[in-house]
């Protein structure tokens, strides 16, 4: 018998006073759709990155594939977003640790580099300063 993990627990949206929390498993469209999330944010979304990819697109999948090239990585620069991941760490004893990364320092990794490090992405965060001054 296997294991199932409630997909719903990685889906969620929070904020503390500087910053807003995005679970990696949320696709665009349930962003959109989702009344917590803020409304500046969804603006953004709607305009500037999902006119190039599949709404049904996770933030999972989106941040993990995202390169320097891609539009929307001008976009969460421009919004000072971190991105949460667990990383494989190898050892006397495997285990994941979570680390933050920046934009920049996400996108510096290839594909086979994150694929050898284990990457699984978590969380996106966003800076509330930052969306305040992005000019929809």
């Amino acid at each position: 018998m296997y294991n199932i993990v409630n997909e719903d627990d990685f889906k969620y949206t929070m904020q503390d006073v500087s910053r807003y929390y995005l679970g990696a498993r949320l696709s665009y469209n349930e962003i959109l759709a989702d009344e917590m999330a803020p409304f500046k944010f969804k603006t953004i979304v709607e305009r500037y990155i999902v006119r190039n990819i599949d709404e049904s697109t996770t933030l999972e999948s989106h941040l993990y594939h995202l390169t320097q090239e891609d539009p929307e990585w001008r976009v969460y620069k421009q919004l000072k977003a971190k991105v949460r991941v667990s990383q494989l760490r190898k050892g006397s004893e495997d285990h994941y640790q979570e680390k933050v990364y920046t934009m920049n320092q996400l996108s510096a990794f290839s594909l086979q580099e994150k694929e050898n490090a284990g990457m699984i992405i978590r969380e996106l965060i966003i800076s509330k300063l930052a969306l305040l001054a992005f000019s929809v």
